[in-house]
């Protein structure tokens, strides 16, 4: 069983909306963790709503679960931005500013990133998926 992962804002809508795949992660995984720019994503995003007080107090409650931590930059965390920066320049295949700090806060942790974007595939190293299944089949794989 993998025993953490990284989550993307999407997933987190998605397990929100109870997408099937997203709920089943977010049940089974023991620890989630939320880099900073998907809360501040998430947040951002609440601001607009019509539901901004419930979506906030439903988020408040999630990260206040004990298998959830939130992943807060440091210096180590903007070695693996500039790292991962510099890779997709070189290869030609730019993502969002945002998504290259939470590639960055996963491969610091050392945890696959659960989303829904398909261009984390371009970030070398950077192990992701979109549900347990496909997490699980990769891990054995190797």
């Amino acid at each position: 069983m993998i025993a953490a992962v990284a989550i993307d804002t999407n997933a987190y809508s998605g397990f929100r909306r109870g997408l099937p795949e997203m709920v089943e992660v977010f049940s089974r995984v023991p620890r989630l963790i939320v880099p900073l720019v998907v809360l501040a994503e998430l947040l951002a995003g609440f601001a607009g709503g019509r539901k901004a007080e419930r979506n906030r107090k439903d988020l408040t409650t999630f990260l206040a679960s004990p298998r959830v931590s939130l992943a807060l930059p440091d210096r180590h965390t903007a070695d693996a931005y500039a790292l991962v920066f510099q890779q997709l320049r070189h290869d030609g295949h730019p993502i969002p500013t945002n998504d290259i700090w939470v590639a960055a806060a996963a491969l610091q942790a050392s945890v696959p990133l659960i989303t829904l974007d398909q261009h984390f595939h371009f970030v070398a190293k950077l192990r992701q998926a979109s549900s347990l299944s496909q997490l699980l089949s990769r891990a054995r794989r190797g």
